[in-house]
């Protein structure tokens, strides 16, 4: 009997989310989705930011994109309660996981005293690169100008400020390597 459920309940989810992604599609102009793209959470976009979701990737949770740059997120991805500001561009590769953190491409305000009130300025931003296979965990910040190499971790609560070379651990603020995976 357990196996006539799962029979019936493969086809019956995945015209769930063929029906979520055509609701999404609709609600936002802005929103690219990839073949099979899995909305278990909600999505939420803001200020005409531009986001596309590769093939097969997961929402779980409420995922927010803010902006008016471009986010651009791989193949097989998982975002999880994840929050994305992109003023100029956020690219996220394949087989990421993006758990409960925040990517920020831009510092909102300009860093000398006298500039601090006025609007800001181009070196407030600089676009966000994260690699292939690339872990983040919960409450990490990536801050703008990052690069993220590939089949690196970056570890719970890390600020992330520097670029992250591949296949390493980073974790706390500053940011330090404790771990290099080699070959």
């Amino acid at each position: 009997m357990a196996g006539v459920a799962q029979t019936r309940r493969g086809p019956l989810l995945r015209a769930v989310f063929a029906l979520r992604r055509v609701w999404y599609r609709l609600r936002y102009r802005r929103l690219t989705l990839g073949r099979d793209v899995e909305i278990r959470g909600r999505l939420r976009l803001r200020r005409g930011v531009r986001v596309t979701l590769g093939d097969r990737t997961r929402v779980n949770k409420l995922v927010r994109f803010a902006g008016p740059g471009e986010v651009r997120v791989g193949a097989d991805c998982l975002l999880n309660a994840t929050w994305i500001g992109a003023w100029t561009s956020v690219t996220v590769g394949d087989r990421c996981l993006l758990s409960d953190c925040e990517l920020l491409d831009n510092d909102f305000h300009n860093l000398p005293p006298e500039l601090r009130h006025a609007p800001p300025t181009a070196a407030t931003r600089a676009p966000i690169v994260v690699g292939d296979n690339v872990w983040i965990g919960t409450h990490a910040l990536v801050l703008k100008g990052v690069r993220i190499g590939d089949d690196s971790v970056v570890g719970a609560g890390t600020v992330v400020r520097s670029d992250v070379p591949p296949r390493v651990v980073v974790v706390g603020n500053p940011q330090q390597t404790v771990k290099k995976f080699h070959d």
